[in-house]
């Protein structure tokens, strides 16, 4: 078997590639984007990357078997007969495997239909609580069972999509307006706030040309320093570090006349109820601000909530989620957004910056759960 990893800027041109060198009759193994050049994060290219593989010689089993059967030698007739004996009971097994599987999905009993239990599963699987789950099955499901019938699975998950979306429309999602002048980040130690704080500071130079400065409380890190100066080197955007009240007020004072202040602030281990304080302590919530709670897709949904329920007392106006090419299970940002009535600002997936930063809708939020794009 002959495997090759091929790149190109588009699917198309990575095809064409493959098809060029392995034929028509390559297997794509696997394909993902990939961002190559760049100075520190900025500016990669992406790429597309495909692994294909052929096999000049494939296996043929049905061939095999003809010629077997055609010219069968006596003393291998009792090995064949008990191989095919093997291959019954090995059928046996699995059609009594579909069976147990259509009464039992996912280690519980069949609540819905075929098509509705999938659904229904596949939203557990996307770590949605239980109880939004079922709401939303028994939601769009027909009490008419030909109905039920009639549905097909893309109509279901169109359905799905509807309803999620539906219970987020009271919710907000957008990106920043330029409304309000203070955006602060919090969040738990990990999540990455300083390089999404960066990603946002250059989308607004870069595209918005906006007068930008940078605010950090964040003083326990000097990595996290180090960190925010060499972003303000690049994008030129100066840069206060506050270590008391008095330093934050100093700081706003000193940067009024621009036109986003974006604070950059420590993340300290979220069970710590004194982070909360110290961070009100540094922090002055009572100006014209937003504050973005940032928290990592790879974090526990009973951690989320925890970590939410931690910083209750700092109103949230919306939250930002991390990490996301590191997980497919999506489920958890629907979950404090319906539990709670928040919206999600931005969705970020790589290091890259400016690029790896998604303003998201409350419809992309229905289709990544749901599975379509």
């Amino acid at each position: 078997m002959k495997v090759k990893k091929f790149v190109a800027p588009t699917m198309p041109e990575v095809m064409m590639k493959v098809r060029k060198d392995l034929g028509s009759d390559a297997v794509i193994l696997n394909s993902k984007e990939i961002h190559q050049g760049g100075f520190l994060g900025f500016f990669k290219k992406r790429n597309i990357e495909v692994i294909a593989a052929f096999d000049p010689n494939p296996f043929q089993p049905k061939q095999q078997e003809k010629k077997v059967q055609k010219s069968p030698k006596k003393s291998e007739r009792p090995n064949e007969i008990r191989v095919q004996e093997e291959k019954q009971e090995v059928l046996n097994e699995v059609k009594e495997l579909r069976k147990w599987m259509e009464k039992n999905v996912s280690g519980h009993v069949r609540q819905y239909p075929y098509a509705y239990q999938e659904l229904y599963d596949s939203l557990i699987e996307q770590d949605i609580k239980v109880d939004i789950a079922k709401d939303v099955i028994q939601a769009i499901i027909p009490t008419d069972e030909k109905e039920q019938e009639k549905n097909s699975l893309e109509q279901i998950k169109m359905d799905v999509i509807q309803e999620l979306h539906a219970r987020l429309d009271s919710n907000t999602f957008h990106g920043i307006k330029y409304q309000k002048k203070f955006i602060h980040l919090v969040g738990p130690t990990g999540v990455g706030k300083t390089t999404t704080i960066a990603k946002i500071a250059a989308n607004s130079v870069l595209k918005d040309n906006k007068r930008v400065a940078f605010i950090t409380t964040d003083t326990y890190r000097i990595a996290a320093i180090d960190q925010l100066k060499t972003y303000s080197k690049i994008l030129n955007i100066p840069l206060e570090i506050a270590y008391s009240i008095e330093d934050y007020r100093k700081a706003v004072e000193k940067f009024h006349n621009y036109d986003l202040i974006l604070v950059d602030t420590a993340g300290r281990n979220f069970r710590d109820p004194k982070y909360v304080k110290e961070l009100q302590q540094v922090v002055d919530f009572s100006l014209e601000v937003e504050t973005f709670l940032v928290l990592s897709l790879t974090t526990r949904t009973s951690d989320l909530e925890e970590i939410y329920e931690q910083f209750r007392n700092i109103p949230i106006n919306q939250l930002i989620f991390t990490k996301k090419d590191e997980t497919n299970a999506y489920g958890s940002m629907l979950n404090l957004c319906l539990l709670n009535n928040l919206g999600i600002a931005y969705v970020t997936d790589g290091q890259d910056v400016p690029d790896d930063i998604i303003e998201l809708s409350s419809k992309n939020l229905c289709e990544m759960i749901v599975g379509e794009k």
